[in-house]
C-alpha cells in the first residue's frame, strides 16, 4: 500500500518561536547596558524597523528562489550579480566568523575562570612572567589548536557534552527575568538604576557620551539581530508563506525586540551602573558574569542575608552563568570551526582554491581547517602582544567582530535590487511587491550597517585609540584583497583552458 506523506509544515506560531531562538541571545543584554544604560533601548528598536525586519524579508526571497542551490550566500550573490561579487562577499562572511572565533577563544577563559573563582580574574592572571593579555592569548592559541585537532577527528562526544550549554543558556533568562521580578519586590518597587526620559537618551557611560560613539552602538544592535539568515532556508516548509512568513517574522522581530528592552530594564531593577559598572576591570565580556554575580548579591540582601552571604549568593550564580556559557561556546565553536568553511568550499567553483584548501576528507574540510588555525593563531599573536591591558583586550576584540559580522550584509543587501530585477531567475515568493519597496528597503538596510560601521570603525581614532581603528579595518581589508588575488588566478587559470 502506497502512503502519501505530507511533511509537516511550519505553522505562524512555530515560524515565530524559530526566528526568536535563532536570534536572540542574552548576553546582548547585559553588554548592551554595560554601554549605554536604558539608552540602548530606542536603538534596538530602530535597528529592528530598518535592518532587521526587511532584512529578514529579504533573506527569505533569497532563500525561496535559490532553496536547491548548495551554496548558500555564494549561489545567491553570484547568480544575482556575478562571481566575483559573490566570491568577495562570501569571503566577507566569512571573515566574520572567523573574527568571532578569536573573539570567543579568548573570551571564553572568563567564563572559565567564572566557574573556578565565582568571578572574573583574567586581568590578574600571569603565565611564564607575562602579563594578563598575553597569557589569555596563549591560552586562546593552545585552545585553538586543541579545537582544530578534536574537530578534525570526530565530534560526536563533545557535541553530546555542549548541548547542555544550550539548554542551561536558556535558564539564564528566566534566572534573570525572574530573578529582577524578586528583587523588585524584595525593595518595595526600589529600581537600582533611575528611570526618566533622558535616561533612553543619555548613557550612564561616559565613553558613549559623543555622536560618534553613540551612533556607533549601532554595530551592537545589528549583531544582536545576527543570525536570521537561516530563516531563508526555511520559507518553502512554511505554510501558505506568502501571508504566514511576513506575519511570523513581524511577531518574532516584535518578540525580540521587546524582550531586549525588558532585558535591559530589567537589569537596571537590580544593577546601578556607577555602582556596579563603573569599575576598571569590567569590559563588554565580562559584563554579563558580572551582571550576574550582582543579582545574586541582590536576591540575597532582599532576602536578609549578611555581606559574606550576598557575596557567597551572587558568586554562584556567577558560576551557573560562566559555566553555561563555557559550554555553548564550546559547542558553537567547535561548528564554526567547520561549519562555514565547508558552506564556502562547497559552494565556491573548486579551482579558486589554490592547492589543497578545496578538497573535503571524511566529508570535512580538514586541509582548510588547519590553515584557519594557523590564520587563527596569527591574528591572536598580533593582537594579544599588542601591549595593553586585558579590558582595552577584549574591547578591541568585540568591536572588530561587530564590523566583520555585519559587513557581510552590505553585500546582501546591496545585491537585492539586482536579484529582483534578474528575470531568469525564478522567484515562488515575493516579499516587496514594487520597485520602489525594493530599492526603499534595500537602500535603507544598507545605509544603516554602513554608517553604522563607518561610526564604529572611526570612533576609537577620534577618541585617540588609532591601533584599535586599523585593526578593525586590517581583517576584513586584508581578506577582500586576499579575494580579488585568488579570483584573479582563477580568472588566469579560466583563460588557459580555453
Amino acid at each position: 500500500m502506497t502512503e502519501n506523506v505530507k511533511k509537516k509544515k511550519l505553522t505562524l506560531v512555530s515560524l515565530s518561536l524559530m526566528c526568536v531562538t535563532t536570534v536572540f541571545m542574552f548576553t546582548n543584554i547585559p553588554r548592551s547596558f554595560l554601554l549605554m544604560g536604558y539608552s540602548a533601548i530606542p536603538w534596538y528598536i530602530l535597528s529592528a524597523v530598518a535592518f532587521f525586519v526587511p532584512f529578514a524579508f529579504m533573506i527569505a526571497e533569497y532563500g525561496a528562489a535559490f532553496k536547491n542551490e548548495k551554496g548558500g550566500i555564494y549561489s545567491w550573490l553570484e547568480k544575482s550579480v556575478g562571481p566575483k561579487y559573490a566570491f568577495i562577499g562570501i569571503i566577507m562572511w566569512y571573515v566574520g566568523w572567523l573574527v568571532w572565533v578569536v573573539l570567543t577563544c579568548t573570551s571564553i577563559w572568563v567564563h572559565f575562570s567564572t566557574i573556578l573563582f565565582g568571578r572574573d580574574t583574567t586581568s590578574t592572571w600571569s603565565f611564564l612572567g607575562m602579563d594578563s593579555t598575553k597569557s589569555v592569548g596563549i591560552l586562546a592559541i593552545i585552545f585553538i589548536v586543541s579545537l582544530t585537532f578534536i574537530a578534525t577527528r570526530g565530534l560526536d562526544k563533545i557535541i553530546k557534552i555542549t548541548s547542555l550549554g544550550g539548554i542551561s543558556v536558556g535558564f539564564i533568562n528566566i534566572v534573570a527575568y525572574v530573578g529582577a521580578i524578586v528583587v523588585l519586590v524584595l525593595n518595595h518597587g526600589h529600581i537600582a538604576q533611575a528611570i526618566n526620559l533622558h535616561s533612553f537618551v543619555s548613557s550612564p557611560n561616559p565613553a558613549y557620551g559623543s555622536t560618534i560613539s553613540i551612533l556607533s552602538f549601532v554595530t551592537f544592535s545589528i549583531v544582536a539581530y545576527g543570525g536570521i539568515e537561516v530563516m531563508g532556508g526555511v520559507v518553502d516548509q512554511t505554510e501558505d508563506p506568502e501571508r504566514t512568513f511576513p506575519k511570523g517574522i513581524i511577531i518574532g522581530a516584535s518578540f525580540i525586540a521587546i524582550a531586549y528592552a525588558v532585558g535591559i530594564f530589567a537589569v537596571g531593577i537590580f544593577t546601578n551602573w556607577s555602582q556596579v559598572l563603573s569599575g576598571k576591570n569590567i569590559n563588554t565580556v565580562n559584563a554579563v558574569i558580572i551582571v550576574m554575580n550582582n543579582l545574586g548579591y541582590q536576591i540575597g540582601s532582599g532576602l536578609g542575608l549578611d555581606q559574606a552571604g550576598c557575596l557567597n549568593f551572587g558568586r554562584w550564580v556567577a558560576r551557573f552563568a560562566g559555566l553555561s556559557m563555557f559550554l555553548t561556546y564550546v559547542g558553537s565553536l567547535i561548528n564554526v570551526s567547520y561549519s562555514p568553511l565547508k558552506q564556502m568550499i562547497e559552494g565556491v567553483p573548486k579551482k579558486l582554491w589554490p592547492g589543497k584548501l578545496g578538497e573535503l576528507s571524511d566529508d570535512m574540510p580538514k586541509n582548510a581547517m588547519w590553515a584557519q588555525c594557523i590564520i587563527i593563531v596569527i591574528i591572536l599573536a598580533l593582537v594579544s602582544f599588542g601591549g595593553e591591558g586585558a579590558n582595552k583586550f577584549f574591547n578591541k576584540l568585540v568591536l572588530m567582530t561587530n564590523v566583520a559580522m555585519t559587513l557581510p550584509y552590505v553585500f546582501i543587501t546591496g545585491a537585492f535590487p539586482r536579484f529582483k530585477k534578474n528575470k531568469s531567475i525564478k522567484k515562488s515568493f515575493s516579499m516587496f511587491k514594487t520597485r520602489r519597496s525594493v530599492m526603499l528597503w534595500s537602500v535603507l538596510s544598507t545605509l544603516t550597517v554602513g554608517f553604522a560601521n563607518f561610526f564604529s570603525i572611526i570612533q576609537p581614532a577620534v577618541e585617540g585609540d588609532l591601533s584599535t581603528t586599523l585593526w578593525i579595518i586590517a581583517g576584513p581589508a586584508v581578506f577582500a584583497l586576499i579575494a580579488l588575488m585568488l579570483y584573479r588566478r582563477y580568472e588566469k587559470l579560466m583563460k588557459n583552458e580555453i
